[in-house]
């Protein structure tokens, strides 16, 4: 399971309100890249894909691939709006090094 502050969860749900998708979902996983190996992907999405595992947080489906899940399980994401900049944070258990700006990992 992945985690949302509640503080990310208004976020999210501001913008998918103040962009009119009603009814999407927010799409959470990994991919290829970055400076540690890993980076972290999120997006809206109409629906989930069939290999899509499906959980609601808050009002907001949130869909996450298999292997996705594998490196994601256990994570809280939070948003941050320091000085430094405003941004999702990824607090992952799995992650073994990270680089400084906290957008890659590796695991």
């Amino acid at each position: 399971m992945i985690n949302f502050s509640d503080k990310a969860i208004r976020k999210i749900e501001n913008i998918l309100s103040e962009e009119g998708k009603t009814g999407w979902g927010l799409r959470v996983g990994i991919r290829s890249g970055g400076c540690s190996g890993y980076s972290y992907l999120m997006q809206f999405d109409e629906k989930a894909s069939e290999q899509d595992h499906v959980f609601q947080v808050s009002k907001v489906p949130v869909f996450v691939d298999g292997r996705s899940l594998e490196f994601l399980e256990g994570t809280e994401i939070d948003f941050s709006d320091g000085l430094s900049g405003s941004g999702f944070v990824f607090n992952n258990p799995n992650a073994v090094k990270s680089c400084g700006c906290g957008s890659s990992f590796s695991a």
